[in-house]
């Protein structure tokens, strides 16, 4: 995009995913863990350590992408990826919104489909970028 457009900035999104899903290797999952009976049940302390590790996550992503020239802000989103996306559309305008996730068969926002329900709430081209294998 920054070879295409002079005047080109970014916002890099980090929802805050539970750290259960981060340590199976579900970075990109949706927030919600599993309790037996579906529903995420977040350990004493586990809220505050999700979103550390997810502030984390977004420094390092915001040095290598200012590394590459990019002109970017970012910000730690709520645990559920659609709804952190969401959140930011909401505040501010852009022209595409480009959603980086594990493959196909493992990445949980495929699976629930949020790059076309984005498309449809906010009528904003999404492009997916899939990791072509899942990062141990």
């Amino acid at each position: 995009r920054m070879a295409k457009e002079e005047d080109c900035r970014f916002t890099l999104l980090v929802p805050a995913t539970p750290r259960s899903n981060a340590e199976a290797g579900e970075r990109a999952a949706t927030g919600v863990g599993s309790a037996g009976g579906g529903v995420y049940v977040p350990q004493q302390g586990a809220v505050e350590d999700n979103w550390e590790l997810a502030r984390g996550r977004l420094e390092y992503g915001l040095g290598i992408l200012r590394k590459l020239g990019a002109t970017v802000d970012g910000v730690v989103g709520d645990p559920n990826p659609a709804k952190a996306i969401s959140d930011v559309l909401k505040r501010r305008s852009y022209d595409e919104v480009a959603l980086s996730t594990l493959p196909k068969g493992v990445s949980r926002w495929l699976g629930l489909d949020i790059p076309h329900q984005v498309q449809r709430k906010f009528h904003v081209p999404v492009t997916v970028i899939r990791a072509k294998r899942v990062p141990s």
